[in-house]
Formats: C-alpha cells, sequence, structure tokens
C-alpha cells in the first residue's frame, strides 16, 4: 500500500522572510495564506503549498546534525516546476516581479515549452507550458 497524501508543501528555506514573501506574492499574484514569524505560506492550488521559512528558523531544528542552510543560500537547493497555461504571461510576470532570468521560454527536448528565474535566495523558478495535444 502506498503512502496516502492529504496536502503536499514545499518549504524553502530563505535568508530574508519578508523579501522571500513580497517577492512571492508578486509571483503568484496572491497574498500568502499564512504568514506569522518563522513561516509564510502560499497555497498555490487545493493541495499545493509553498512554504517559506527562515534559514535561522530550521537551523535551530537541524541544530548541529547538519550544516546550517544559510551556507547554501545563492546556490540552486531546489527547483519549482509549475506547470502552468500561459507561459508569455507568467515570463513577463516574473520579470516584473524581480526574478533573475536564467534561461527564456524555449522548447525543451522532453517536450515542455519552459523558461527558468531565481528567487532572491538562487533557488530555480520554472515555469512550464504541457505540449497542446
Amino acid at each position: 500500500m502506498s503512502i496516502a497524501i492529504n496536502n503536499f508543501e514545499i518549504i524553502l528555506y530563505v535568508e530574508d522572510q519578508k523579501v522571500s514573501r513580497d517577492f512571492y506574492e508578486k509571483i503568484f499574484r496572491k497574498p500568502p495564506d499564512l504568514d506569522v514569524e518563522g513561516m509564510t505560506e502560499f497555497k498555490i492550488s487545493d493541495k499545493y503549498i509553498v512554504g517559506l521559512m527562515p534559514n535561522k528558523g530550521i537551523a535551530k531544528i537541524l541544530s548541529d546534525s547538519m550544516p546550517d542552510p544559510s551556507t547554501g543560500t545563492g546556490i540552486p537547493r531546489c527547483e519549482l516546476y509549475l506547470c502552468i497555461d500561459d507561459i508569455e504571461l507568467e515570463f513577463e510576470n516574473a520579470i516584473k516581479s524581480g526574478a533573475r532570468l536564467i534561461s527564456p521560454i524555449s522548447d525543451r527536448n522532453w517536450g515542455d515549452k519552459a523558461c527558468y528565474f531565481a528567487d532572491p535566495d538562487g533557488h530555480v523558478i520554472a515555469f512550464a507550458e504541457k505540449p497542446v495535444e
């Protein structure tokens, strides 16, 4: 029997929660659903959430068992691959939101049309359109 998952949350470790919150509010074009000291969450669909947790908050939990997450700030540590309906709209919104362009809209060899950006902490955000069938 496989695991039964009710919701799925990706938590990004960030240097400055407010800066990242403001950035993702522009990217998602909506305010966060939760915004308290130590955690910001954006519900991006019925079952998917993107969370933002300050490096210092997760460092307390990790203690000495793992490297401090702040040592990885600016290094790509994950990718949000967001399948969307209008890649041109999301590309323009990302530019206006201050995302750093990594790779422009292009047909990719796996079949998607995608573009890539970096957020203020170096996390990669991809916007992708699936081919029309």
